[in-house]
């Protein structure tokens, strides 16, 4: 399973919790989706999603709901610029290799 689908069903997941009325947490998305609740707390990406989207359903709209947002956010960017720096150290090693 790819990495863009894990993060697909989760979202897909948290969005169904939150259409039909429930409570977007951890047990439900592992519940879900499958995933072990622990990699969903370990996967940095896959908990700012589910934060999020937890976050977003209480306080919308309200000013702590934006602060919460724009932190869930900073944790998201975070992750992905950690993986983005991981790359392109790859990409440097490699392209050393073959020079």
């Amino acid at each position: 399973m790819t990495k863009t689908n894990t993060l697909n069903r989760v979202e897909r997941a948290c969005t169904q919790l939150i259409h039909d009325g429930h409570a977007v947490t951890f047990t439900a998305i592992a519940a879900r989706t499958g995933l072990g609740r622990t990699t969903l707390y370990r996967n940095p990406t896959l908990r700012a999603v589910i934060e999020h989207h937890r976050h977003q359903t209480s306080t919308n709209g309200t000013l702590t709901g934006f602060t919460d947002e724009i932190a869930t956010l900073r944790t998201a960017l975070d992750a992905l610029a950690t993986r983005v720096r991981h790359h392109e150290e790859q990409l440097r090693r490699l392209t050393a290799r073959n020079d």
